[in-house]
């Protein structure tokens, strides 16, 4: 029986997930604002994608947005007006920014020498074209838990094509192989471009300030709360195999805080796991620490839930080891433009059209992106901004012979700048450049190897009145690394519980559309 309107609505977690659940239980469901409170245990709002610190810009992260596959991120965003022109939708203005500024990467992967690779040669032989076609053949139940790398010979991890896929989406040889599957389906369509990334799509700013602010103040003006610095530590199940979720337990500064009782017309969505869980800075004279002990709640609560019920899934498969899910990140703040003017002219990119660059032969994998500028609302005049991150840098670096994760921000900057081979202006760039550093100890982990039952469904057989939310619940055959995954899994929620009888959109799949098909099987054999 579908909810009542009049039904309160506790969401757990303040990132994407929450917020777009909260949209369409307000636009599509008809819930009033002032029914729907959102319980974050940060002090900010989706601080997973918070732009700065400490006189820093940061960015953790870039997400990857493509026409074909968000579309129930575009269904969102075309509701939501964006900061500066209420006439203009948030997807509008992505759409518009994109014409103004299309990505086109001309300088994708470097080699040692500093020479600027073919990318569009992928490098892959008869072998790798049957691995990938066999993978894409596989039911996934066929698959089971196993990894990239049991499904393909060492020659497809020296392969341009490899190189590419793994820095765009972060993947490791060690990671799923149906995680690995379902992204080649979503962006199947990519493979004629992955050279240049011209499938990207991207606001104006950072997806902090382009997409989550917007939807913040959308979500305000129509009366939706949020509690911040507020976790919810459990949450009580009744009912024959826990199909209703009773109650919600508190904590605000390391204390008890009450309890939430649910009535009988309430709900609560629960985004479980977290990627920016216990994420620790740096900056360019400190190193940041490598939280190892689940400090962060986001994990503990899903620990906790999953004890009740055997489809609650089993959160140790993804947060278990993060030696293989963690990645740090920097992000340089540079007063001037030199090294970006530098960066334009050796590699013919303009910033924000060059995407993403990587040097295949550091031993850190190293890859940059120049953003558009400014990337941030915020950003002082004359303040130039640079993100990069590292997939392999628990080894010693070329230039610094330290791991990342013993580096501090000016070390990574020093092994930077050896990569790029700007010794004349090396030094002028030091003293004019902040560096902040980003350690997360879960950022891959929605791709480590799992079993079907690892992941729960969004709304669990006969879950009466609440639902699983964000990059670590199970939608069948969709990516789930994007913000796509988090915004479906919402959508699911909504109208499941609400009843609306609005279609929620299809995943995308290229290889269901015979022209994409064609134009991947001409890329991959060239």
């Amino acid at each position: 029986m579908p909810a009542s309107k009049h039904s309160k609505v506790h969401l757990v977690g303040g990132g994407l997930a929450s917020l777009a659940a909260a949209v369409f239980l307000v636009r599509d469901a008809g819930v009033p604002g002032e029914n729907v409170r959102v319980l974050e245990q940060l002090p900010a709002a989706d601080g997973a994608r918070a732009p700065t610190r400490e006189g820093g810009h940061v960015v953790r992260y870039d997400p990857v947005f493509g026409d074909e596959h968000c579309v129930c991120l575009w269904n969102l965003l075309e509701t939501i007006p964006t900061l500066d022109d209420p006439a203009v939708s948030v997807r509008q203005e992505i759409r518009a920014f994109d014409a103004e500024r299309p990505p086109h990467a001309r300088a994708r992967i470097i080699n040692g020498d500093r020479t600027i690779a073919d990318a569009s040669k992928l490098g892959l032989d008869v072998r790798d074209r049957a691995d990938l076609t066999r993978l894409l053949a596989l039911p996934e139940r066929l698959i089971g838990a196993r990894s990239v790398e049991d499904l393909f010979r060492p020659h497809f991890f020296t392969t341009h094509f490899w190189c590419m896929w793994r820095t765009t989406f972060a993947f490791q040889p060690w990671h799923s192989a149906v995680e690995l599957k379902r992204h080649l389906l979503a962006f199947v369509q990519e493979f004629g471009h992955l050279h240049t990334l011209s499938g990207l799509r991207r606001g104006r700013y950072d997806p902090y300030d382009s997409v989550v602010r917007p939807i913040r103040e959308w979500l305000t003006a129509r009366g939706v709360r949020t509690d911040f610095g507020t976790t919810v530590a459990d949450a009580d199940f009744s009912g024959p195999a826990a199909r209703r979720l009773s109650r919600l337990h508190l904590r605000k500064d390391g204390a008890e805080a009450g309890t939430i009782e649910l009535g009988e017309d309430d709900y609560a969505f629960l985004t479980l796991g977290s990627t920016a869980a216990d994420t620790a800075y740096g900056d360019s004279t400190t190193v940041p620490e490598l939280v190892r002990g689940r400090r962060d709640g986001s994990w503990r609560l899903w620990e906790s839930i999953a004890r009740n019920a055997p489809d609650f899934g089993r959160p140790a498969a993804f947060c278990g080891n993060i030696e293989e899910t963690g990645r740090e990140s920097f992000t340089l703040t540079t007063t001037g433009s030199l090294l970006l003017d530098r960066i334009q002219k050796h590699t013919g990119d303009v910033p924000g059209e060059g995407a993403l660059m990587t040097w295949k032969d550091s031993r850190w994998l190293l890859s940059v992106e120049v953003p558009p500028q400014p990337h941030f609302r915020d950003q002082e005049e004359d303040t130039y901004t640079l993100w990069g991150y590292a997939l392999t840098g628990g080894v010693p670096g070329d230039h610094v012979p330290k791991r990342m994760g013993d580096c501090t921000g000016a070390e990574i900057l020093d092994e930077l700048l050896g990569h790029l081979g700007f010794d004349d202006i090396a030094d002028e760039v030091r003293e004019t450049t902040r560096v902040t550093t980003v350690q997360m100890p879960y950022a891959t982990a929605r791709f480590q190897r799992r079993a079907a039952s690892d992941r729960p469904l969004v709304v669990p057989d006969g879950a009466v009145n609440f639902a699983f939310l964000g990059q670590f619940v199970e939608l069948p055959e969709s990516a789930a690394s994007t913000a796509e995954y988090a915004v479906r899994s919402a959508m699911t929620a909504v109208h499941h519980h609400f009843g609306v009888d609005r279609g929620i959109p299809a995943a995308y799949h290229g290889l269901a559309d015979p022209e994409v098909a064609r134009s991947a099987l001409r890329t991959a054999l060239a």
